[in-house]
């Protein structure tokens, strides 16, 4: 009994089938290639990393912002060609990519990395933005970068914003206990900050950052009176001979500690 079979010119063919490597790389390097179609390739499964590098290279498709973002942020796009690519970006392109769950852990360091040196040269609007949205990494630099603009506070209406700056920081939801205390304990780190911090509602009640400001030597002798009255004598004993309070503020926290 014959089969019956569908002339292969009439046989529906499947839309849904990647196509082959060899063609998506041929695509990739067109030199006409335009945004929908470089968008259209990066939505194929198992992409080899040459049609990543072919892209990255192809001056055409990389006229396209849409076409940077979606290749940066790739999940598979290996790190040699989405870190590069990420230092062209503008400064909320770069917080995009780096907040992207998509993208590998270490190309979003690498990309915050890019954000946190130009922290510098970035607009106040634009730092009040990154307080506000960026990573927690960034919210941690924007911490020191606030208090400190170019080795100086050129003016009161500069501190007042860069306080502002400051406390938006403070406030961003991926912030953690940690970067505030790797930040309250930085050389850099200077009066203004240590005080934002200790007065502040969500971060100044937590024990081990009360412990880490006591280390710096900006807390005042009323806060560290405070702060001390919590900490066990042995603990305190310990933080105290890794601080940098003045002395008379350290040995009067011993004798409090020790009457307790």
């Amino acid at each position: 009994m014959a089969e019956n079979r569908m002339p292969e010119e009439e046989m529906p063919k499947d839309e849904g089938v990647p196509a082959p490597p060899a063609d998506l790389l041929s695509a990739a390097a067109d030199p006409a290639l335009t945004e929908d179609s470089a968008l259209a390739i990066l939505k194929h499964a198992g992409l080899p990393t040459e049609v990543f590098e072919q892209l990255a290279r192809n001056a055409n498709a990389l006229k396209s912002r849409k076409v940077k973002i979606a290749l940066a942020s790739h999940p598979n796009t290996p790190r040699h060609v989405s870190v590069p690519l990420a230092r062209q970006f503008y400064t909320f392109d770069l917080m995009k990519v780096a907040l992207s769950p998509s993208v590998p852990a270490d190309v979003r360091v690498a990309v915050d990395d890019v954000l946190i040196s130009r922290l510098k040269i970035v607009t106040v609007g634009e730092r009040l933005t990154l307080a506000r949205r960026a990573s927690g990494r960034v919210a941690a630099a924007l911490l020191l970068e606030s208090e400190n603009v170019d080795g100086r506070i050129v003016d009161a209406k500069t501190a007042a914003r860069e306080t502002l700056v400051m406390r938006t920081a403070l406030e961003n939801p991926r912030l953690t206990e940690a970067l505030v205390i790797s930040s309250a304990l930085r050389p850099a780190a200077g009066a203004a900050l240590v005080q934002a911090v200790a007065q502040h509602e969500k971060w100044g009640d937590r024990r081990e950052i009360r412990a880490a400001l006591l280390r710096t030597e900006h807390l005042s002798l009323a806060r560290a009176l405070e702060f001390s009255r919590e900490i066990p004598a042995l603990l305190l004993q310990e933080v105290l001979a890794s601080s940098r309070l003045p002395a008379q503020i350290k040995d009067q926290l011993l004798r409090q500690s020790a009457k307790s």
